[in-house]
């Protein structure tokens, strides 16, 4: 997985940290230079260090952030992980955005421009080592005995569809020995039907055999 991280500070240090222990590639964005040459001096793993502004296009650009999986704003002002969450997700369409939140009164403004929240560093590393790494799937229940599951999938920015069009459950091209049952917007859940209409933070249910989960991440990570 490639992480992009804007903000090394106590936070953002931790987590690349954790992340690259785990196997993962990561790149940090860093404006402080005496920071950013420390790291690239520490880290150890597959990374990247650049010296500049989370917030500018440009630097994200230069982190990969085209190839990103993952878009972490972890600086210690709400308003640039804002910023910085903003273009990586309508600029460069990152999958996922996930932002460090300092001031809990701010959490509703992110959340109603789709950005992931999270205000612990702990939080923000199971997030993605848990979520992103399967797709955000998690297993609800086993069926029979134990071959098939009902998983909960959470719908992903697409990047080959339009957000405010969504994407018809017929289009999803689901592995043989899948099947979306069900469909939550908001408080609303819905038996699937073909020509329902998804849309980025739906939540789906599926049943699906335990050997095509790989395949069924897989599927939704490439819309």
């Amino acid at each position: 997985m490639y992480v992009v991280i804007a903000g090394a500070g106590k936070v953002g240090e931790y987590l690349a940290s954790l992340l690259l222990k785990s196997g993962n590639e990561v790149a940090v964005i860093e404006r402080d230079l005496m920071v950013a040459d420390r790291l690239s001096v520490v880290f150890q793993g597959r990374y990247l260090v650049i010296n500049g502004d989370g917030c500018d296009s440009k630097y994200q650009e230069d982190a990969g952030i085209r190839k990103a999986d993952v878009f972490v704003a972890a600086t210690g002002q709400d308003d640039n992980n804002l910023v910085a969450c903003e273009i990586a997700q309508r600029v460069f369409y990152v999958p996922r955005c996930v932002a460090r939140v300092n001031n809990p009164r701010n959490m509703r403004i992110f959340q109603e421009l789709g950005i992931e929240t999270v205000s612990s560093t702990t939080l923000i590393a199971n997030l993605i080592e848990e979520e992103t790494m399967t797709g955000s799937m998690s297993a609800m229940s086993s069926l029979t005995s134990g071959n098939v599951g009902l998983i909960e999938i959470t719908m992903p920015r697409m990047k080959h569809y339009a957000a405010d069009e969504g994407i018809t459950i017929s289009e999803i091209p689901l592995p043989a020995e899948s099947l979306i049952v069900a469909v939550s917007s908001g408080e609303d859940v819905s038996v699937a039907s073909p020509d329902m209409v998804l849309y980025p933070g739906d939540k789906v249910i599926v049943a699906a055999d335990n050997e095509v989960r790989d395949q069924l991440r897989a599927c939704f990570r490439s819309l």
